[in-house]
């Protein structure tokens, strides 16, 4: 095998005549293509391998999809990407994945969030974390991730360009599908389960699990609208979010523990001014939207930018009343005028005192409640000063919030239901203001620490707060054999690749 590299400027491809001259008259495949905006003008860059004959791979082709309609019944307990991919590997296995989702199905599901953002109507089970598909499907598809060692990610990715996703996920260095694509992938792959046998719940929150009496009885898993479901194997992959979850583990007494997490705010700057720091200049047409990561540490602790969306939006993504919680997305063509990251700070176990499992998880429940409450009584101190929406989220100009002083005016934002001034340095816990005003100054981004970029509070959903300890080689929960914990939720996976990685792992251990 050779490989070798073309770069060409962005906005163009490689043409074929180039490529095939580069690969010697063997056979090519593109890998992987990536910005270069070291220098200026900015470049595309493609890596290829040639191959002699015979070395060249087997092209993918699409796993055989048998018929389960009276295959034994393992039930999966979210639809997000983890309890997806879960659901699909049981189908190719022979099994019959039999999906419970609290929320609504992927289309039904925007109606709840169009009410969310426009009028603070809160749904406990379909928002923008709950529902078909899950956190992921409207969080802008960003699919990157450092799994690779635990699992095929290419398999993943080309399972969703199978299902309906572009192909430049599998060459794109940073992939993303974009919040306006993925509800057709996501509803393609029910179609898929269902055709072949699988089955859809939506409306069934698991609120009661009864273990079976001996091995080979069945568990059985009681829903809040009174539905009940059976099965010997049960795979829990219901997302980070799903407090009542590890509420229902401590009161059952199955063994939970403390994880760490991130939280901190979300950051928005005008997407010229982030063109500008990896362009040199003024974004051109053809030109992707420019992106921007960083890591720093400080007082012993991880601060770092997380679910970076060029040219996208702000949106609330409470799952209960009485809390402000912010999240970021992207459409496919990012073309918004705003950019948005959040900036966390890591926290572990030791920095919250106790020893509650939960303890993490009240730390996060209470700074969102926190944020809230502060809106709240602005609103009623100064009723006609204060966007009235439920949802307003406190918000801080970078300059202010590093040196302690609250903004007279806000800049414009993405965010609909709208910001008020608020001192974010003092709203924030301590451990996490003091880190990031010490990093923001130094972050090495052009434009970056900069007055026209708002911090808005809160974004802590960047991960479980809590673990649900699990078999290292069956995978099965420590206390609920035949159970396994899966995905973000159980504590073992960030973000949309990695996730369904871990579903698949789970079920192939379910069906041993």
């Amino acid at each position: 095998m050779k490989e070798f590299e073309i770069s060409c400027p962005l906005g163009r491809e490689p043409r074929l005549k180039e490529i095939e001259a580069a690969a010697g008259g063997r056979q090519w495949l593109l890998r992987k293509r990536s910005v270069d905006a070291r220098k200026s003008p900015p470049l595309w860059r493609y890596r290829y391998e040639a191959y002699e004959p015979g070395e060249a791979p087997e092209p993918w082709t699409e796993p055989v999809w048998p018929d389960v309609h009276d295959a034994e019944p393992i039930l999966v307990v979210g639809a997000g990407p983890a309890g997806l991919f879960a659901a699909l590997r049981l189908l190719a296995l022979g099994r019959k994945p039999v999906i419970l989702e609290r929320g609504k199905d992927v289309h039904a599901r925007k109606t709840d969030m169009a009410r969310l953002s426009r009028e603070g109507v809160v749904d406990p089970d379909s928002n923008y974390c709950f529902g078909e598909g899950g956190a992921g499907a409207f969080s802008d598809g960003k699919l990157y991730t450092r799994s690779s060692k635990r699992g095929d990610v290419g398999e993943v990715l080309r399972l969703l360009v199978h299902f309906g996703a572009s192909k430049d996920i599998l060459v794109d260095a940073h992939p993303h599908i974009g919040s306006d694509k993925l509800p057709a992938v996501v509803e393609n792959i029910r179609r898929c389960i269902v055709e072949h046998g699988g089955e859809y719940h939506f409306g069934a929150r698991v609120n009661g699990i009864t273990p079976p009496e001996t091995p080979d009885d069945p568990y059985t898993l009681s829903c809040a609208d009174g539905r009940s479901f059976s099965a010997r194997r049960i795979i829990l992959a219901t997302g980070h979010s799903a407090r009542d979850i590890y509420e229902l583990f401590s009161q059952e007494g199955y063994t939970l523990e403390a994880k760490g997490f991130a939280l901190g705010v979300r950051v928005e700057h005008p997407q010229e001014k982030i063109d500008w720091a990896q362009y040199h200049g003024p974004r051109q047409p053809g030109w992707p939207a420019a992106e921007y990561s960083f890591v720093e540490q400080q007082d012993g602790r991880g601060v770092f930018s997380f679910c970076m969306c060029p040219g996208g939006i702000l949106v609330p993504s409470s799952t209960e009343d009485g809390t402000v919680v912010l999240n970021g997305m992207s459409n496919s063509a990012r073309s918004g005028p705003f950019a948005n990251a959040g900036v966390v700070v890591q926290l572990e176990p030791e920095d919250v005192p106790g020893s509650d499992p939960l303890r993490l998880l009240r730390f996060q429940q209470e700074t969102e409640r926190r944020m809230y409450s502060w809106c709240a009584a602005r609103r009623a101190e100064a009723p006609g000063d204060v966007p009235a929406h439920p949802l307003t989220a406190p918000a801080q100009r970078m300059e202010d919030f590093c040196q302690g002083r609250l903004s007279r005016k806000m800049p414009p934002t993405s965010y609909h239901p709208g910001v008020v001034s608020a001192p974010l340095h003092e709203l924030l816990p301590p451990q996490v203001a003091e880190r990031l005003r010490k990093v923001f100054p130094r972050v090495k981004i052009r434009n970056y620490y900069t007055n026209a970029a708002l911090l808005l509070g809160v974004e802590s959903r960047t991960s479980s707060p809590v673990r649900i300890p699990r078999d290292p080689e069956t995978l099965e929960s420590l206390s609920l054999p035949g159970l396994y914990p899966c995905g973000e939720g159980a504590g073992y996976s960030g973000g949309i690749v990695s996730s369904a990685i871990d579903g698949i792992r789970c079920a192939e251990k379910a069906v041993l």
